[in-house]
Parts: structure tokens; C-alpha cells; sequence
């Protein structure tokens, strides 16, 4: 991927057209003469009058500043012009200033009215490079949101030879997915390591209008969802769906440039190191403590591994999350969405540094997406990397199932790694307590389960589980639901309570989805169980944590503390 984009505009240079106007203490764009309207064309403009060699007369005298004193003629003489008694303007605060900017980086581009302004717009929409991946979402949709960033490994850009694998044709080198809840107070961004070992599924890519199925393989290295064997962003998508149970709305991809262009255009990132560090590989070399960096710093930071923790891919997870949280945090604060400069740089930057889906592929729609993810409080923001253990071989890593599917549970249903719902921790409270009180003794569960799932045998294999895991012998299977259900529920009768939370406890079910009827039911009657969409099999409990993991890798977005060691 070329990340020096294409379709410039280099006739002329934005950012040093953007005035400050006292009168409404923001700044306007000013491309055409002073004072002319914005709607003037070189075309219209009148020809300059051609200068007269006559001598022009002298001036009259200035009037004498003493209102209505009379002038030689006896007439009084006129006042200049109505005195005002309104209060003048009062200046917007620098807060206030900072408001108009926060609208979004890519907002001043929208500035109507002139040709420069239109051909603004465009400079930065040529930048854009795009796949097609088979879904066209919406730039913004309501309910939580899921944003694939992928950083490849090819060296193509000014300045990159030296980096990455000769001849690369760009792996999944760095993969992150963003959740964004619902309500948009938190997010969760989850980092894929590269060398995990994983299952890729077939996937299909499309270029000028020809489609071509490629085969997936099993049991390979995680960075090869992209660039081998002919996969693009949509094959990394359909892994990382596959891989997390989340459905994904659309990818953000960077190459080597956008680290260097990105770090500059917000004036430097800072980051912290706990002891010195010479990376011969990485070219970083940097002595203990705090730094701005920009540009190859900022890229050898990013990717440096070989002088921190355990020298491993894992190691260098944790600096890529810390450099992202400051330039975050760079890229949030006053001095750069107050600054005309900065901000074109910023925009000009990471349209030509990204290549996105069709669904995103316009500076508009990139907007209305930064617009609605900037609705997030950095405090609420936490990088976590999915949990893995050591393979055999010493070069890879393998998913470490007990943490990961707890911690894609919490993802998938919403739960903040932050915990700031305080709404949602008072309806679970409430949930929680219809699972308290005595439990009957498994033998004694009788239940009719239900397969509203659409997984083929999901009915069965739950029955096989209970029986023979469980205990719960006097279980059934139903067949199939009248209709598939979202979630899975538990439908008893007020003195089969006791059954209901033991099965609920083997099960894993949140309180939710219990629903209590208003009869008692006979001795021998069942409970109905129906699965729903959120059964991932017999022994996954269907509830997320309330908490996250013990042990597994985390950094807040917000947290200026952290240092590499």
C-alpha cells in the first residue's frame, strides 16, 4: 500500500488561509482577496480602472473633533453618525473556541462558498484509498460499534526500506479491534497478537468488479489472514469475526507512514521508558525516562521488542498501547483542535495514511464516524491484549480459551472493562438476586430444552452435557424453537424456583434470562430452557463476567503513569 496517497492539491496550502475573526472569536476560511465575497471568481473580478495622470485635489481638511461647533457658513455641523449604546460583542472563551473545533478534525473542510474550499474537500477525498469487502454498513449505526485497525508490515512509502520483511506484501502485523458501547460511554479495544496460532475460514476478495474465493486454512499464524495467499482486509475481518463472535462494521488500515506522518501532525507523542533502551533492530535508542518523539522515533518506538520484557511480540503490544492512549490523548487536547495548522496536517495525514472500507470511504463519512466514537471519555477507554499461553515451539502462542472467551463475553454483551455503568450494575444487582436461595439437587431438574440457537444439534448437545456432566438426568430435548431467539431464556413455574437456579448455576445464565410464570407448576411438569443466538456451547456459561479476567494484559487510555520496561 502506497501511503503517500494520491490526487493533490499542491497549488496552494490551507492551513495558511485560516483568519481569526475577532467578531466571532473562531476562525473562517479566507481563499479569496480581502474583503471579497466568497462566491468571487478570478473571472468576475473587475478590471483594474487604468490610473489617471491628473493630479488628485487635496484633501479636505479634518473636521474639528468639538460636536456641532459651527463652521464659518453659520451652519452646525452634522455629527459623524448615530452614537451606539449597545455593548460591544463579548469575546468567546478559549473554551468556547475549542468547541468549534471539536465538531471533528475534517469539520473545516465543509466551509461552502468557494472553489478553494471545494477543491479542499476533494484534495483530501483523493486520499482515501478503499476496499470493497463485501459490506457496505453505514458510516454510524445505532447500538454498539465494532472498528477492525490493522497496521501492515509492507515497506512500500519514502523512508521504509529498512523496515519490515523484504518483499512483505503486507501481513496483519499489528491488529486491534475497537468496541464502542451502545450508549457510547466506554470502549474496549482488544489487541490480536500476530503469532497466535488460530483458524483462518474462507473469504472472498473483490477487485474491479471480480470476485475470488480464496481457502482458509487451519492452524497458522494470525498475520497471515492478510497478504498471503491473496488476502485482503476483508479475509482479517472474517478471522477476527470468527475468532471473537463479534460482528465487525468497518476496518481502518495503516502502513509504516501513518505512525511517522500521524505523530508529526500533532506536534509528537509522549511516551515513558523505565530504563534505557538501544533496539539495533527496532533503530530506537532512547535513554530512561519521558520523550515527545515523531516521525522514524515514533516508528521505531511502535515496533521496537528486542530491549523490553521478555523481548517478545507480546512485549511489544504493550508500547504500541501506550503510544496510542498518549496520541489519543494528544489528538483530544486544546492545543491541537485549536490549531488551523495542526488540524489540516492532521486530516491531510490520515487520509492519505488510510485505507478503509467502501462503507467509510469518503471524508464525510470518515467524519460522521470520528464524530460519533469522540462521544467516548478517554478515562473510559482500556486496551487489552487477548489472553494467550506459550506454544511448543517457543516462536508462537496459542489462545488461552479459560480467560478469552470470559473477556469476549464481556465484549460482546456490552460490559465495560472500566466499569462505569452504574445503571447496569444496579440492573444486575437486581438480576442477581432472583438467583439466590436454595438449589435443588441436580437429579431432581427437570427441563425440556429448546433449540432457538441456528446452530444445527445445539438441543442435543446441551441434553448429552447435562446428563453426563451434570447430573441432571431428567433432562430433554424439545427440538426446535418456533423461532430463533437473541438470547436464551429459562421459563418456570414459582415452585420450580429451586431448579431454575441450579440449572442457571451449571449453565452460566444471567438472571435476565430467567422468567419466572405466575402458577405452580405439577410435581413432574419441565422447565422450558430455549437457546438463543448467545449459546456458544454446552459448558460456555452464557452470561458475561462482571469483572474481567484475573491477569490478563491491560492499559486505561488515560493513564499518563505508564512506562516500559
Amino acid at each position: 500500500m502506497d501511503a503517500q496517497g494520491h490526487g493533490q492539491a499542491d497549488d496552494f496550502d490551507p492551513a495558511d488561509q485560516w483568519v481569526f475573526d475577532p467578531n466571532t472569536g473562531s476562525y473562517e476560511l479566507r481563499l479569496n482577496p480581502a474583503g471579497e465575497p466568497a462566491d468571487v471568481t478570478p473571472q468576475d473580478r473587475p478590471a483594474p480602472r487604468p490610473r489617471s495622470r491628473r493630479r488628485a485635489p487635496d484633501p479636505e481638511p479634518p473636521p474639528s473633533p468639538s460636536h456641532g461647533r459651527r463652521r464659518a457658513t453659520g451652519k452646525p455641523e452634522k455629527p459623524a453618525g448615530p452614537i451606539s449604546r449597545r455593548k460591544p460583542k463579548p469575546k468567546k472563551s478559549k473554551a468556547k473556541k475549542a468547541l468549534y473545533w471539536t465538531s471533528g478534525t475534517l469539520a473545516f473542510i465543509l466551509v461552502g462558498g468557494s472553489v478553494a474550499a471545494y477543491l479542499v474537500y476533494q484534495h483530501l477525498n483523493n486520499n482515501i484509498k478503499k476496499v470493497d469487502v463485501g459490506e457496505n454498513n453505514a458510516a454510524v449505526s445505532d447500538g454498539p460499534m465494532n472498528i477492525l485497525v490493522i497496521g501492515t508490515d509492507k515497506r512500500d512509502g519514502k523512508g521504509n526500506e529498512g523496515y519490515g520483511d523484504a518483499g512483505s506484501v503486507g501481513h496483519a502485523d499489528t491488529t486491534i479491534l475497537f468496541h464502542v458501547s451502545a450508549d457510547r460511554t466506554n470502549a474496549t479495544a482488544l489487541s490480536i497478537p500476530r503469532d497466535m496460532i488460530t483458524d483462518i475460514p474462507n473469504c472472498t476478495t473483490r477487485k474491479d468488479g471480480t470476485k475470488e474465493a480464496i481457502d482458509g486454512e487451519q492452524g497458522v499464524r494470525f498475520n497471515t489472514s492478510l497478504g498471503q495467499e491473496g488476502r485482503d482486509p476483508s479475509c482479517t475481518w472474517a478471522t477476527v469475526e470468527k475468532l471473537t463472535g463479534l460482528e465487525i462494521n468497518h476496518f481502518l488500515m495503516a502502513d509504516f507512514n501513518a505512525v511517522k506522518t500521524l505523530s508529526s501532525a500533532v506536534g509528537g507523542v509522549e511516551v515513558c521508558l523505565a530504563k534505557d533502551v538501544n533496539d539495533p533492530k527496532s533503530h530506537l535508542k532512547l535513554s530512561k525516562g519521558r520523550h515527545t518523539i515523531e516521525g522514524e522515533d515514533a516508528l521505531a518506538f511502535v515496533r521496537t521488542r528486542h530491549s523490553v520484557g521478555f523481548e517478545s511480540d507480546l512485549d511489544r503490544i504493550k508500547l504500541q498501547q501506550q503510544f496510542l492512549s498518549s496520541m489519543m490523548r494528544k489528538m483530544k487536547s486544546s492545543g491541537t483542535l485549536t490549531s488551523p495548522s495542526k488540524m489540516w496536517d492532521l486530516a491531510n495525514s490520515a487520509t492519505k495514511a488510510l485505507t478503509v472500507d467502501t462503507g467509510i470511504g469518503t471524508v464525510n463519512k470518515l467524519k460522521d464516524l470520528a464524530l460519533n466514537l469522540s462521544k467516548v471519555d478517554l478515562k473510559n477507554v482500556t486496551f487489552v491484549t487477548v489472553p494467550v499461553v506459550d506454544n511448543t515451539d517457543g516462536a508462537t502462542v496459542l489462545l488461552d480459551k479459560a480467560k478469552a472467551e470470559p473477556l469476549f463475553a464481556m465484549v460482546r454483551q456490552d460490559v465495560s472493562l472500566t466499569e462505569v455503568k452504574k445503571k447496569e450494575k444496579a440492573d444486575k444487582a437486581k438480576q442477581a438476586a432472583k438467583l439466590k436461595g436454595p438449589k435443588a439437587d441436580p437429579a431432581n431438574v427437570r427441563v425440556k430444552v429448546l433449540n432457538g440457537s441456528g446452530k444445527m444439534g445445539a438441543a442435543q448437545e446441551t441434553v448429552d452435557w447435562m446428563q453426563n456432566s451434570e447430573g441432571m438426568l431428567r433432562s430433554s430435548n424439545g427440538g426446535n424453537a418456533s423461532a430463533d431467539l437473541k438470547k436464551t431464556t429459562l421459563e418456570y413455574a414459582p415452585n420450580q424456583a429451586d431448579q431454575a437456579r441450579r440449572l442457571a448455576d451449571s449453565m452460566g445464565l444471567p438472571g435476565s434470562a430467567l422468567k419466572e410464570g405466575t402458577k405452580d407448576a405439577a410435581p413432574m411438569a419441565e422447565m422450558t430452557l430455549t437457546l438463543g443466538a448467545d449459546f456458544k456451547g454446552a459448558g460456555t456459561p452464557i452470561t458475561a463476567p462482571a469483572k474481567a479476567p484475573k491477569d490478563i494484559q491491560r492499559v486505561e487510555a488515560d493513564d499518563k503513569s505508564v512506562c516500559a520496561k
